[in-house]
């Protein structure tokens, strides 16, 4: 289609080396076609071109001192893409591989993702190309107060609501939640992600886990199947990772796998969850030090990956669950997931499939729940913790996770009723972006030009 080949060219002109960005305008451009076709006044509106365009970006500096005296700089990004439905919401991500690019790719799959959970917020993201591993409490908190120097004048609980993401967790949004408060005299819902002693929410670090579990469990009883006794690979070892592994044994099925930067890890009988945790969540180290507890389970490092993906796809099993980062599932890997009778693929990280993959899971028909979808659930979560600071309420674990279990039900509804809808039942890559865009779409029109 011309008109979406066109806006993607001029894109690339505007927005110079930011491939990952490209990545996924590309896919949710192609994927809008359908409707594209069939209704005028979006072309009419300019909403491919507008949306394409954060609302505003923000680039700045990050000085701090180390433990040294010395002074280092990082830079710091807040991209504010689409506030049609809401605040802009979403998370920020700390790692040496952050730039504007990632930072955009990640805030425009946020505008459908949030769409899809039905709750009133826009789409944003943001970060720092910061690393938190190897550095002091000190170093962390001195980093955070910087960043939030600048960022603090950009944010508020109604106009944006950052969140965690890689690389920062309830010790990160706490430093910046606390500068946050020295610097403006408020003590209000600006972030999510907090600690449950000041304003955080219960299921808020499970939820992204929690939730790419339930929207296969509905992939799959949509098929008359379900999770239980189906052996699992799960990628990742961080939050996501560890939390799809509790609920999927929660409901039955049989996690194997796990992985980190240094390499997989393949327990045949199942991951222990209790030696995961303490090694990532308390300890904090390697995962080539799970086979000093479980010698039985096998260490594959990273140096021994096949030179065309990632270890853990190529172990047999009946689901596979990428939580890792983006990109992290080939084309090659998909095949082999096929070739070794995987059902369903939902995705815990964003965007960890290449898009040759993904072609590879629609030729397929598997179940295959898109990122944007099926890992919603920490978005979800975080709209719910900021209804509970506003009302200045605490709600239980039961009633946050079955009030997640909901919310992730109906983004499987909207995904696969929409992608009936337009003829591609299989297809909720097609169902999930055209339920975000219409939404979002149709709101900036009534809007109007803004």
């Amino acid at each position: 289609m011309t008109y979406i080949h066109d806006t993607i060219v001029k894109l690339q002109k505007t927005s110079p080396a930011q491939a990952e960005f490209y990545q996924a305008v590309e896919e949710v451009l192609d994927s809008l076609q359908p409707i594209l076709e069939t209704n005028e006044k979006y072309k009419k509106h300019a909403i491919i071109e507008r949306m394409v365009e954060p609302e505003r970006q923000i680039m700045f500096r990050v000085p701090w001192v180390d433990d040294q005296g010395n002074v280092q700089v990082n830079k710091g990004y807040r991209i504010e893409f689409n506030s049609a439905l809401g605040p802009y919401k979403g998370g920020l991500r700390f790692h040496p591989s952050v730039n504007a690019g990632i930072i955009k790719f990640l805030g425009f799959e946020q505008i459908f993702k949030n769409a899809l959970t039905g709750l009133p917020i826009g789409g944003g993201k943001g970060g720092a190309n910061f690393d938190p591993k190897g550095k002091s409490d000190g170093e962390i908190m001195r980093f955070c107060q910087s960043f939030i120097n600048e960022l603090y004048r950009h944010i508020g609980p109604t106009t944006d609501v950052p969140a965690g993401d890689i690389g920062v967790g309830a010790r990160e949004i706490g430093y910046m939640f606390g500068q946050y408060k020295r610097l403006t005299g408020n003590y209000d819902g600006v972030f999510t992600g907090k600690s449950l002693l000041w304003g955080g929410s219960l299921v808020r670090k499970e939820a992204t886990g929690y939730g790419c579990v339930y929207f296969a469990q509905y992939m799959l009883e949509a098929k008359g199947d379900t999770l239980a006794g189906k052996r699992c690979l799960v990628s990742g070892a961080g939050n996501v990772a560890i939390y799809t592994i509790e609920k999927l044994y929660q409901l039955g099925a049989i996690p194997v796998t796990c992985s980190d930067s240094s390499g997989t890890i393949y327990h045949e009988t199942g991951i222990n969850l209790e030696t995961l945790k303490e090694l990532k969540e308390v300890r904090k180290v390697r995962l080539n030090e799970y086979v000093t507890a479980h010698p039985e389970a096998k260490f594959i490092p990273a140096a021994d990956y096949p030179a065309d993906g990632h270890a853990v796809w190529r172990i047999p099993a009946q689901l596979a669950f990428p939580c890792a980062t983006q990109n992290e599932l080939t084309e090659a890997d998909a095949q082999a997931l096929i070739a070794n009778g995987v059902i369903g693929v939902s995705e815990g990280a964003n965007m960890p499939s290449t898009q040759e993959a993904v072609e590879v899971f629609l030729d397929a028909r598997i179940s295959y729940g898109p990122g944007k979808a099926a890992n919603a659930g920490g978005v979800a979560t975080s709209q719910l913790e900021m209804a509970q600071n506003a009302s200045m309420q605490r709600w239980s674990f039961e009633e946050v996770d079955e009030k997640l279990k909901v919310i992730m039900k109906n983004i499987f509804l909207s995904a696969s009723e929409t992608a009936a809808e337009f003829g591609e039942p299989h297809n909720l890559v097609l169902g999930a972006n055209i339920a975000g865009f219409r939404k979002v779409a149709d709101a900036m029109i009534e809007q109007g030009v803004v």
